[in-house]
């Protein structure tokens, strides 16, 4: 690559696409300078600070979430029907804080470690209580722990309500249990059954149903608070002795001693620094920043790192960022942006700056319009990050469509040709570039917002 094509690559690649003055500041403080501020996040701007705030169910804690916003215990239809408002209400909060921070952050690699690590562990807004904690877990749990080690991140996922409600480990019991009854009537498998397949060793990384079961044996008692039991420390997360199998137990081969929550903390490191665990996440991450199909030198190279660092992200993203797959013009320009990533470069190439919430909810029903409602992905593996999954003659037709849209709707603020074209470097070649500047001035944003460049990154 050149060096142009090189800051465009680090920018699609690192960031949701350039914003006006991005390539200027990474050609001034050079590339390399540029990943290692990405690498290491800094402070929001007063003025993205000064937003957020506004959203103040943000602040929170799972306890206060639930106290305040929980349907009474025997609620009449009215009673649930004024909650139901009010988790509504704190799911948009978060949706907002969520699109806010990903088009105004400068901690732009965060930002799409959020989106990575939140299809990774997602859970879905639609489940119950889900929508009371969901901004909370992707702040606490996906946002916090998105550059640092893997087996922090893993913990705090695992112990977070919104995925012990979501894959419903708050009702895993054992089955010889008192408490063994009702809607915890015995094990439930669907969290551990995940937490192998999905979060850690992933569909062939070496694990039995022999060891499904038995580490929802380790996780039974994992659940959450409600109105008969309270979080002292405000997160929500509750161990229930009585309902625990405290029986000595073996996963992967490896003994776990009967004991209590322990038993939890030793599984999820067990899991965090398996071999097998290395592999799934390096190549989730090659296919995420380089290619859909993987070079399987980067992905061995990754996993060598993962397993050197203890699972430390930010080093091996350090190392994808150096490794020359990176930078193979081989895979230039050959990512196909999914509708989440394509909608916000498209508000980020225009500088949108301090939307109001009709924008915010305007760019949440273009993705839902898209295919790709925010938090409404209902399966545990996430949204597909591949473009066999969001490239189709429909949806390049929406995102024609939606270029137009977006175009008119925001025509008094939108920058010129010339303005776009050093913004987004000039993706374009030279015949795409004269049918733009061909045409009516008026329409030249859309051409360009709508062109097949800005689909790929």
């Amino acid at each position: 690559m050149d060096s142009s094509q090189k800051i465009t690559h680090i920018l699609d690649r690192l960031s949701f696409g350039p914003r006006p003055g991005d390539r200027q500041r990474v050609e001034q403080i050079g590339i390399e300078s540029y990943i290692q501020q990405q690498l290491s996040t800094t402070g929001e701007p007063r003025s993205l600070t000064s937003q957020l705030n506004q959203r103040q169910t943000l602040a929170l804690s799972p306890v206060q979430l639930y106290n305040r916003n929980a349907p009474p215990r025997n609620a009449n239809q009215e009673q649930r029907r004024n909650a139901r408002l009010r988790q509504v209400e704190i799911s948009r909060q978060a949706e907002h804080a969520r699109l806010l921070r990903a088009i105004e952050s400068p901690n732009q690699l965060q930002e799409v470690m959020v989106d990575f690590w939140f299809n990774h562990f997602n859970v879905f807004v639609g489940k119950g209580l889900t929508r009371l904690w969901l901004g909370h877990y992707e702040q606490a749990a996906i946002r916090t722990h998105a550059l640092g080690k893997f087996k922090t991140l893993l913990e705090a996922t695992a112990k977070h309500p919104a995925m012990l409600f979501y894959l419903d480990n708050w009702r895993n019991t054992a089955p010889n249990s008192n408490n063994a009854r009702g809607r915890f009537k015995g094990l439930n498998e669907n969290y551990a059954r995940e937490l192998m397949e999905l979060h850690t060793l992933g569909v062939d990384g070496g694990y039995t149903q022999a060891d499904v079961e038995s580490l929802a044996r380790i996780l039974t008692g994992w659940s959450i608070m409600n109105h008969d039991r309270q979080s002292p420390d405000g997160s929500g997360f509750v161990f229930m002795a009585n309902r625990h199998d405290s029986s000595n137990k073996t996963l992967l081969g490896q003994p776990i001693a009967g004991g209590g929550v322990e038993e939890g903390e030793a599984a999820l490191e067990l899991l965090a620094r398996h071999p097998s665990t290395a592999q799934h996440i390096s190549y989730k991450l090659a296919q995420y920043f380089v290619a859909d199909q993987p070079p399987a030198s980067l992905v061995r190279q990754l996993a060598d790192r993962f397993q050197a660092t203890d699972g430390d992200i930010s080093a091996v993203l350090s190392t994808l960022f150096a490794s020359d797959e990176f930078w193979d013009t081989a895979y230039y320009q050959q990512k196909f942006k999914t509708p989440y990533q394509y909608v916000l470069s498209v508000a980020r190439a225009t500088g949108l700056n301090n939307p109001s919430e009709e924008k915010l909810n305007k760019i949440i029903n273009a993705m839902g319009q898209m295919g790709m409602p925010l938090y409404r992905c209902q399966a545990p593996d996430g949204y597909a990050q591949v473009a066999e999954a969001w490239l189709s003659p429909d949806a390049m037709l929406r995102r024609v469509s939606l270029s137009v849209t977006y175009v008119n709707q925001n025509r008094e603020n939108l920058p010129t040709f010339e303005q776009m074209i050093a913004t987004l470097g000039n993706p374009f070649p030279p015949e795409s570039r004269a049918t733009i500047t061909q045409s009516p001035p008026p329409m030249q944003p859309a051409l360009i917002l709508g062109s097949p460049e800005m689909m790929y990154r």
